[in-house]
């Protein structure tokens, strides 16, 4: 029987095999931000330990920066602190390090990739829950804890248990402005926020081939809201060129070399997985969230939900909180629901791609008045890029902050976060209760729609805005 993309990354990582379904896997790369670490460093010197492999790390700060003020310290004394504590760890233990005033700064599952410290066939991982974005480079991706990092700092390797394999194949034609958002929003809503638990999900067909190396990020990034830590696509010439000349990607034979192994990895074709999923993307329309869970997703055109009155108890409790939290009622159109804030920006949605997408429908237009609106880019490098295209003109031109690169509002630790009862649309991945501020109320989408619904003032089809509709 053939093997899967996620049983060739396992079996050629297994250091020692314990038998009761979990192993010791060798780590290859490791990403370090300031929120995760301080405390792995503690504990690693505490019994003091080295690094092992001090290059195969890769720190830089993202979560409480500022993306205004960089000139100035940051305020809040306890990011202050997490920041410093980072620059003198990583000067301690010789750890390659990107400081806050390089132009390669960003969130780390934006930089990793970019700088191509991200590679297939490699195990990576990062103090982080969303580390399963790198998946998209056919790796085995995934966040750990605080201690698990001071392990992987000393040792090089981790245990983990073997997950299940589930296929998510997409096929069919998409429609204007379907975008991978779109298509993760779909999936999580039609197998729930815990459905892909225990599960690393591969996604395949010919849509996910077609896709860019954005668009697979994005999908891979969100298979954590499905209950998966792990997401997989398989390496193919889409990565190869993405991969080739990156500053920490192999050069040259190297490149060659890596390449032709690169191409054994792909699931076998007699592979058998222990769970299929079909998505027909034709039937995929654009999706926002209406509660607080990524599942509480439905197409724009649709309505707040009743709940089932067969519902279990829990269930019922669970739709209820959620209704209130975010001051909605069942039969609400989507189309209806008005918007204080927009933010266009984190791991799931700050790239180039991300950012061409949402200027294209913000291009021309105006952002509705009393809405604030903010593009936070995912790295310094997606910035410049973005300003030498012309698309932070039409940004600021249509009224939108033009921000430096970060989290951001994404999880609401450097001071860009939602009042409370205020409305968001949000490029993000998690619409959870107080994620963006404690009280705010996050609505998830694409990068198109959020940029429509800045210019209109609630949730807003993209299709209908731009003439495309049906």
């Amino acid at each position: 029987m053939g093997e899967t993309l996620y049983d060739k990354l396992w079996r050629s990582h297994v250091i020692r095999d314990y038998g009761d379904g979990t192993a010791l896997l060798y780590v290859d790369r490791h990403l370090l931000h300031e929120v995760s670490t301080p405390q792995s460093f503690i504990a690693m010197e505490k019994k003091q330990r080295a690094l092992w492999r001090p290059t195969a790390n890769l720190a830089v700060p993202d979560h409480v920066v500022s993306t205004t003020d960089r000139h100035l310290p940051i305020p809040d004394p306890l990011a202050r602190a997490q920041t410093q504590r980072l620059v003198e760890n990583v000067a301690r233990h010789d750890i390659p390090f990107i400081p806050l005033d390089d132009r390669r700064q960003g969130i780390v599952h934006v930089i990793g990739p970019e700088q191509g410290f991200t590679l297939p066939g490699i195990v990576l991982a990062c103090g982080d829950s969303h580390t399963s974005t790198h998946g998209a480079f056919g790796c085995l991706a995934f966040g750990i804890g605080a201690s698990e990092c001071g392990i992987v700092m000393a040792t090089q390797s981790i245990r983990q248990r073997r997950a299940r394999a589930m296929r998510v194949t997409i096929t069919g034609t998409r429609g204007p402005f379907i975008n991978a958002k779109d298509v993760a929003l779909a999936l999580i809503a039609r197998i729930g926020a815990n459905g892909a638990a225990g599960h690393a999900v591969e996604y395949a067909g010919p849509v996910v081939s077609a896709m860019s190396m954005s668009e697979r990020l994005t999908l891979c990034n969100m298979s954590i809201e499905a209950g998966a830590r792990v997401g997989l696509i398989a390496p193919d010439e889409t990565t190869f060129a993405y991969l080739k000349g990156r500053p920490m990607a192999p050069k040259g034979e190297m490149f060659e070399r890596a390449v032709a192994y690169w191409r054994t990895l792909p699931s076998d074709p007699d592979a058998v997985f222990d769970r299929e999923i079909v998505i027909d993307v034709g039937d995929v329309e654009p999706h926002v969230t209406w509660g607080t869970s990524p599942e509480d997703a439905l197409p724009i055109g649709a309505r707040v939900p009743y709940v089932a009155a067969d519902a279990e108890p829990a269930r019922r409790e669970r739709h209820g909180r959620a209704l209130a939290y975010m001051g909605l009622s069942p039969g609400q159109p989507l189309e209806d629901i008005p918007v204080d804030v927009v933010f266009i920006g984190s791991c799931t949605n700050s790239r180039i791609e991300d950012l061409r997408a949402a200027a294209a429908v913000a291009t021309g237009r105006r952002v509705a008045a009393g809405v604030k609106a903010l593009v936070v880019p995912g790295s310094g490098l997606v910035r410049e890029q973005a300003e030498s295209e012309g698309l932070a003109r039409t940004f600021l031109e249509a009224g939108f902050e033009w921000r430096q690169p970060g989290c951001s509002m994404c999880v609401g630790m450097n001071g860009d976060t939602l009042a409370s009862g205020q409305r968001s649309a949000s490029t993000s991945n998690r619409n959870f209760e107080g994620r963006q501020g404690v009280g705010g109320r996050t609505h998830l989408m694409s990068p198109a729609m959020a940029a429509a619904a800045a210019i209109t003032g609630r949730l807003t089809d993209v299709r209908k805005l731009m003439g495309t509709a049906s």
